[in-house]
């Protein structure tokens, strides 16, 4: 499974965002007859998927990221509907080509997250998405310690009692027989 770093890495929230950009050019073409209130609406509903997707993705716990993506879903839902509502109007059917793309892309982002979901219930924990920091940080002195050692093994001179040991040649590269 993919590991991300930060939500901007996300296919969907990719999608996402293109879903936005599309609205937005839609949105802010004078010419396109939809009411104050139609447009607010869709630019809020639109925008909602990606800015959820990343609230999701920054927070703490997989139930957490959980009802995110649910939210996010339900914009997209809110999209496709808005869409769905306008549709059959002559007044639009100039900017069918659009409409549809919309739509489509909302469709994308709710099949996205819809499989994203269903992978984090899949998972084999609960809980906490990210590593506490103390457990951090005792990961981090096992390493150095680990490090630590293998340097200090690399280093021995030949005189050493450990030197011609198993673990003193495997840190130096040598075969171990």
């Amino acid at each position: 499974m993919a590991r991300y770093q930060h939500f901007e890495e996300l296919p969907v929230w990719q999608e996402a965002k293109r879903l936005y950009n599309v609205v937005l050019d839609l949105l802010e073409d004078p010419g396109v007859p939809l009411t104050p209130a139609f447009r607010n609406q869709l630019d809020r509903a639109a925008l909602s998927v990606s800015n959820n997707i990343a609230e999701g993705f920054e927070r703490s716990t997989t139930n957490e990221l959980q009802a995110f993506i649910a939210i996010a879903r339900a914009s997209a839902g809110e999209v496709r509907s808005m869409m769905a509502v306008v549709l059959d109007r002559p007044k639009l059917r100039r900017h069918m080509a659009v409409l549809q793309n919309i739509r489509a892309l909302a469709e994308s982002c709710a099949r996205q997250l819809t499989g994203w979901a269903g992978s984090i219930e899949r998972l084999p924990f609960e809980g906490r998405r990210h590593l506490p920091e103390k457990d951090r940080a005792a990961q981090e002195a096992a390493r150095k310690a680990k490090d630590f050692r293998l340097n200090f093994l690399r280093s021995l001179k030949p005189t050493h009692p450990l030197y011609g040991s198993p673990e003193a040649r495997a840190a130096r590269g040598e075969a171990v027989e």
